[in-house]
């Protein structure tokens, strides 16, 4: 018998957060077909704003990595909820983005966008394989390191 997603996140101690709720006027995700577009998330954890700086600077390529994965864990969650709470309707991620809050001299952005290909990776095998995008950016909202968004195929 496979493992589902559940015993996956379980596995890799990934407890899934209540998603957070949207920081503007936006929804946190759209369905539109088969495909949900996952709103940005940020390093929310229990409610509280993590890994808030410029990577390069005060955030370390590795804190920066690990505030990834936190994004990735907020669009799980977000992603359950689009799923009404069956991960296993997924059926594959298409489409990853990452925006990294860095100094002008900061090179590694697709270094940092890994901490969230990865965990997604982890967590959903070849389904989570994806085409990305990993920019760097003056600031983000709340001063946060990383924004990570996605668009997943559903059935």
């Amino acid at each position: 018998m496979s493992k589902t997603i559940d015993d996956k996140l379980e596995e890799l101690g990934i407890e899934l957060p209540t998603p957070p709720k949207p920081a503007a006027a936006y929804v946190p995700f759209v369905q539109s077909g088969n495909l949900v577009f996952i709103s940005g998330q940020i390093p929310m954890v229990n409610g509280e704003l993590k890994y808030v700086g410029k990577v390069g600077d005060e955030i370390s390529l590795e804190d920066a990595q690990a505030c990834a994965g936190v994004c990735a864990v907020n669009i799980i969650a977000q992603l359950k909820e689009a799923c009404g709470g069956d991960l296993s309707r997924v059926v594959r991620f298409v489409k990853v983005g990452g925006f990294v809050n860095c100094t002008p001299d900061f090179n590694d952005i697709p270094q940092v966008i890994n901490g969230a290909s990865n965990l997604i990776g982890e967590v959903f095998d070849d389904i989570g394989q994806h085409a990305r995008f990993a920019v760097g950016s003056v600031n983000l909202p709340m001063g946060v390191a990383v924004e990570v968004e996605a668009i997943v195929e559903i059935s």
